[in-house]
């Protein structure tokens, strides 16, 4: 039997079976667990399986089809693993906050890296813009231009004011998407409102910290009526970019990558040296201070997790 993984606990999954659409409970093999991989996790959401039933209908998963794409973070203990998020993804949906909570750029950037090293196309969503004072709406016309400029798309949207939610439902539909962001940036809030009914456990922002509170505790797949899906996900602190050598860092900001052709090396890293067209460009504005420092710390974290 052929099914899809729409929920993961860590140690059950739920399966859909394709023809029928009936959801089964299920587990992996024991052999499963010795497959030697930097990864905590062999299977996730979006993963299209093989399946056998045995008594009680309890499903037992034998076989992982490949998957064509994957977005992973690093497990929280264990910094030299990481643990895929979902799979098989059409749209990954970053969710963008300028306030409660605040989103970095620089986490935003590893996002956009990830989307480019795994093949996935993203988009950028300026959340909770009903929050937002004048002035703080300029700000987020002018990160949303900067990557508009880079080639990212991106919209502004509210859940509760229902600002361009008709217009995201669009991009959504007839698509696997996956929701991405800080705890707290309103995932599961704007899943409620695409999908009325569902109702998502949603919580308030701490005050103490002004940092989401975890509602999401394991990735789940859910269908949306005007066609799709949808996998809602634990919020993440840290997206991660295992067995990549740092020389290829640079394939994944766009902007540096074309300047790279104007270098006078052709295997310049664009850090110190002579005649480096990505430098001039930092100079001149024309590439953004932020992403070059996201570029450096990845070129750094790729050269650590090469001499582990």
């Amino acid at each position: 039997m052929k099914g899809k993984i729409i929920k993961s606990t860590g140690s059950w999954y739920q399966v859909l079976e394709l023809e029928t659409d009936k959801i089964f409970e299920a587990r992996i093999r024991g052999k499963f667990k010795l497959i030697k991989t930097r990864l905590t996790n062999p299977l996730a959401v979006g993963d299209f399986v093989e399946f056998q039933l045995e008594q009680d209908d309890i499903a037992w998963i034998t076989k992982i089809e490949p998957r064509r794409n994957y977005l992973i973070r690093k497990s929280v203990n264990l910094s030299k693993e990481a643990h895929i998020i979902a799979s098989n993804i059409d749209l990954a949906c970053f969710i963008f906050t300028l306030k409660h909570p605040e989103t970095s750029l620089g986490f935003l950037d590893r996002f956009l890296a990830c989307c480019e090293a795994y093949n996935i196309i993203p988009l950028i969503l300026f959340n909770k813009i009903d929050v937002l004072h004048e002035e703080e709406i300029e700000i987020v016309k002018d990160i949303e231009f900067l990557y508009s400029e880079i080639g990212y798309d991106s919209l502004e949207i509210s859940s509760y004011s229902r600002l361009n939610l008709d217009q995201l439902q669009e991009l959504l539909k007839d698509k696997t998407s996956v929701f991405f962001g800080h705890s707290g940036c309103g995932k599961s809030t704007l899943v409620n409102a695409l999908q009325p009914g569902l109702n998502l456990k949603t919580s308030e922002i701490s005050d103490t910290h002004l940092k989401g509170k975890h509602t999401t505790t394991f990735a789940q797949m859910h269908f949306w009526d005007f066609g799709g899906n949808v996998i809602d996900t634990p919020g993440v602190r840290e997206f991660a970019m295992i067995d990549i050598e740092k020389e290829e860092v640079q394939h994944y900001f766009p902007e540096i990558f074309k300047k790279r052709e104007e270098c006078k090396f052709h295997n310049c890293l664009h850090i110190n040296e002579p005649k480096c067209a990505v430098i001039d460009a930092l100079e001149t504005g024309e590439i953004q201070h932020s992403r070059y420092s996201t570029y450096i710390k990845l070129m750094e974290e790729a050269e650590e997790n090469s001499q582990k």
